[in-house]
């Protein structure tokens, strides 16, 4: 769910295991060497000319080290990716310095628009001492090392060792109630060594945002978006506000559902929140894998949405046919190899498959380079980090995509998703660097899920991926929940992970309470809770990528508005006519050529003005949302009816309960029933 864009985004996108061997003495290099000075008499619009000029010319060395980083996962990746990262926000303080003496001069709008960007060009800011600079890389680098190399060992002699891959299949497929809880709590063993780095990691960069005269770091990241930090935050608390209502009649019948499935005294945690570890997803933010759980209606009802069978076919079609090709006689290895080159085969005609959507709309092939560099499936013989991911690795055209890639929904959807990234890329390539990323970071984020609404059962039937579907209200509500499941679901963990960081960085939560804090926040928001409590000899927030890759997560919460607004938009340039949720735009020129104008503005200007070319309008709504939504939250209202929703969010990390919950804020007597209480 990353993209790659070291300017505006980029923490430090390596990922690599700790420094070991011998040690050296350093040796004078380029790579410590202090950033030119300024030349004089240089108007602020030549700087930031100067600045685009350097900026494009050192991007595809810093790009390639952390490329090498994630996909290479070893001592010396670490050092070049710590290495880069730290030229790089020297080369910025250096630059954000210079911009200083402009403060106040005329200047071209596109001049003042840049040294704003500039100012909040990394979401890492650096410290100007060049030790404690040094430190901070090498902390983030290590951080997303533990991550990208983590790994739960259990067993006699702990000899059976399973990667985060492994876990989420678990997951995703089991249905054991203790194998399910296995490998959610063994995962969240890997970030516990991460907490002393990250409790340092948050001194440093709040001592760069106080450089660059924000209160924290979270005050910083609050600024990227055209609007005043306090803005941001009532924007997001207003936007929220419109969801949250769908949410808790989405979580009541979720409850119900795994009550039935597992017992009342396992399919529910104290206060009537919901089990970590039995919603199909590491963090809970995507309840789909819980399908066989969810499902409204049966197949017989309904039709098939199987879309995990579709895929797990054709991978088989393509394995045989590998195995047909390289013969009988043939050791494990080889067995082995054939079985990599089937994934392979298999990724890429998935990739081809999303890229095909984009192509019908009018938009270009991906290069040859991309086919040939990307990371499609984990190799056998290291480590990477398999967090799906897209690059720009040279803002001229080299665009890739990394993923482990298997056969299954998530991972086909997620792939749809990424695509969003580089044809972002694609489209403001032609813009000066400063500007060539997303209008805010929630755009970047919305353009590959607004294509991923458009996957209607229709047009998943048209490329083979589900059966015929039936007109009936049965069809429509499994396919409203389908797409409910992946988006709604992510709403409240969209924006709770910011809420812990922005507390985090402020100080209002301290480092001997981030776990209490990030359960507490997860009970309010999500209404989830583990079954076992979790004290603070655990960091849970570190087993959650985006934590010590140290990328911001608001924008995930922003996305999942805006995709919503985007798609409503290219329907009505499309000519759709009909209810919102059956419109899929594939194929329509018209559609295309709005959705690509739009990216190719990049951040040239305010996302004000971008979103109203687009939708007509200059502010992030919900109402689309709601719209989509509209026929399952009337179904789910009345599956509710009757029943106690809300939950009691101070249960936290207590026990399950031996009998179903009682919240203190469920609704009194005479309320309306199935009102979901406040959570």
């Amino acid at each position: 769910m990353k993209h790659v864009r070291a300017l505006l985004a980029l923490g430090v996108a390596a990922a690599v295991i700790g420094l070991a061997g011998c040690k050296k003495e350093p040796v004078p290099s380029p790579s410590t060497s202090a950033p030119a000075a300024a030349p004089a008499g240089e108007t602020a619009d030549q700087f930031i000319a100067r600045v685009n000029d350097e900026y494009k010319k050192m991007y595809p060395e810093m790009t390639a080290a952390q490329w090498l980083s994630s996909t290479y996962i070893n001592d010396d990746s670490q050092l070049l990716s710590a290495k880069a990262n730290e030229r790089y926000l020297s080369q910025l303080n250096s630059w954000i310095e210079q911009s200083k003496k402009f403060e106040g001069q005329q200047m071209s709008p596109a001049t003042a628009r840049s040294i704003q960007l500039l100012k909040i060009g990394t979401a890492m800011p650096a410290p100007k001492d060049p030790a404690r600079l040094a430190e901070l890389t090498q902390i983030a680098t290590r951080m997303e090392g533990m991550y990208g190399s983590g790994s739960f060992c259990s067993g006699p002699g702990d000899t059976d060792c399973r990667q985060l891959g492994d876990l989420e299949d678990v997951l995703r497929n089991s249905r054991d109630y203790d194998a399910q809880f296995d490998a959610w709590k063994g995962w969240h063993t890997i970030s516990k060594p991460m907490r002393k780095d990250y409790t340092r990691f948050v001194e440093l960069v709040n001592e760069g945002a106080k450089n660059l005269g924000y209160a924290d770091t979270g005050e910083l990241w609050r600024s990227g978006y055209d609007m005043s930090p306090v803005e941001l935050a009532a924007e997001t608390d207003r936007l929220w506000g419109q969801v949250k209502p769908l949410y808790e009649q989405l979580h009541c019948y979720t409850r119900s559902r795994l009550e039935s499935k597992y017992g009342t005294d396992k399919g529910q945690t104290s206060g009537g929140m919901l089990p970590a570890h039995l919603l199909g997803n590491m963090w809970q933010q995507d309840w789909g894998n819980v399908w066989d759980v969810l499902a409204p209606y049966n197949e017989q009802q309904a039709g098939s949405l199987d879309i995990n069978g579709a895929l797990s076919r054709q991978y088989q079609q393509v394995l045989d046919a590998q195995n047909a090709k390289a013969g009988e006689d043939r050791n494990p290895l080889e067995q082995a190899q054939t079985e990599v080159e089937a994934n392979l085969v298999n990724a890429k005609r998935m990739t081809e498959r999303a890229q095909d959507f984009y192509v019908s709309l009018g938009m270009p092939k991906l290069p040859d380079s991309y086919w040939n560099k990307t990371q499609f499936i984990k190799p056998r013989d290291r480590d990477v980090v398999c967090h799906a991911s897209a690059w720009d690795m040279n803002m001229s055209g080299d665009v890739r995509t990394k993923m482990c890639i298997k056969p299954n929904e998530e991972d086909f959807t997620t792939i749809y998703h990424e695509l969003g990234h580089v044809y972002y890329y694609l489209a403001y390539n032609k813009q000066p660097p400063l500007f060539q990323t997303g209008a805010h970071d929630g755009f970047h984020e919305a353009i590959g899920d607004t294509i991923v609404l458009a996957m209607t059962p229709k047009y998943l039937a048209s490329i083979g991926m589900v059966g015929n579907q039936q007109q009936s209200n049965e069809a429509l509500i499994n396919a409203q929940m389908r797409m409910a499941l992946a988006k709604v679901s992510f709403l409240p963990f969209g924006l709770m992970i910011d809420r812990w960081r922005w507390g985090v960085f402020d100080g209002s939560i301290k480092p001997d309470s981030y776990n209490k804090a990030w359960w507490e926040l997860k009970a309010k928001y999500q209404g989830v809770a583990p079954v076992e409590a979790r004290g603070e000899e655990f960091f849970d927030a570190g087993a959650k990528y985006h934590v010590p890759g140290n990328t911001p997560y608001t924008r995930y919460f922003l996305s999942h508005i805006l995709q919503f607004q985007f798609y409503k938009s290219l329907c009505d340039a499309a000519g759709y006519k009909g209810p919102l949720y059956e419109c899929s735009f594939y194929g329509n020129k018209a559609a295309g050529a709005k959705f690509e104008a739009m990216l190719s503005k990049g951040a040239s200007q305010p996302w004000q003005q971008t979103m109203k070319e687009l939708t007509g309008g200059e502010k992030m709504d919900a109402s689309a949302v709601l719209e989509y939504f509209a026929p399952l939250q009337t179904w789910l209202k009345q599956q509710n009816e009757g029943k106690t929703c809300g939950w009691q969010a101070s249960a936290a990390g207590a026990p399950a309960p031996t009998s179903p919950a009682k919240p203190t804020n469920a609704p009194k007597a005479d309320a309306k029933p199935g009102k979901p209480a406040q959570g």
